[in-house]
């Protein structure tokens, strides 16, 4: 078994060093790898991702990403997802075409929509600050025992991105966030599976938590 807690997956389209930052500010020990053996034995994993989806398949194909990554979600292993690491969890994208994505969680890829808000064109990708909200067929507890516990909705967050995910099953939508007249899911869970759109590595003490959370995580699957 190898000692470190987390396994940042390294495939080439991954903004890696931030997250290692964000990982050893709360006391986690880090390996940016992508050996296999790292990641199956890792005692957590994180799958990053910045561009576009299909590129991020074949390379995570040509480096023989795919099984281990699954194997890693099948044994109840802490996997998170960020940016374009959480699209790749879905089943499919329509980025640049028709892509097959992880299936992990159920569910497509979607484009953001250019529109006119308020007067004013709202460009993708959207770039910059937007806020997360709890679904609203849940209930106010509906993010205890998540990465998300102690977040108070409408939290701000950092995004960076073109596509949305639309998981199949609405269980699967951890939270929300509005831009113009798009509410999109821009966090998802499903068993060992956390993932985001925006990047809490870049979204300052509010983003950390997610990490301190995550990090709690770790330790509670390590004890069992």
């Amino acid at each position: 078994m190898n000692n470190f807690d987390v396994a940042i997956i390294d495939y080439g389209l991954g903004n890696l060093f931030s997250i290692k930052h964000a990982c050893e500010h709360v006391g986690l020990s880090i390996q940016i790898t992508n050996d296999t053996n790292d990641i199956l034995n890792a005692k957590s994993v994180i799958l990053p991702g910045v561009g576009a989806f299909g590129d991020a398949m074949k390379a995570l194909n040509r480096l023989d990403l795919v099984a281990p990554i699954k194997d890693v979600a099948a044994k109840g292993t802490p996997l998170l997802g960020i940016c374009l690491g959480q699209q790749l969890l879905f089943s499919e994208s329509e980025e640049f075409g028709h892509y097959k994505g992880l299936d992990l969680i159920p569910g497509t890829v979607q484009y953001l929509a250019v529109q006119q808000h308020e007067n004013r064109t709202l460009k993708v990708p959207q770039v910059g600050w937007n806020s997360i909200n709890i679904p609203p067929d849940k209930g106010p507890n509906a993010w205890d025992g998540t990465l998300l516990q102690g977040m108070p909705p409408a939290t701000d967050m950092y995004f960076v991105h073109s596509c949305y995910t639309v998981p199949q099953n609405t269980d699967a939508v951890l939270c929300v966030t509005r831009y113009g007249d798009t509410v999109f899911c821009s966090g998802s869970t499903h068993g060992n599976i956390t993932a985001f759109q925006f990047h809490p590595e870049r979204s300052g003490k509010d983003g950390l938590r997610i990490y301190t959370n995550f990090s709690q995580q770790i330790r509670s699957a390590e004890a069992s």
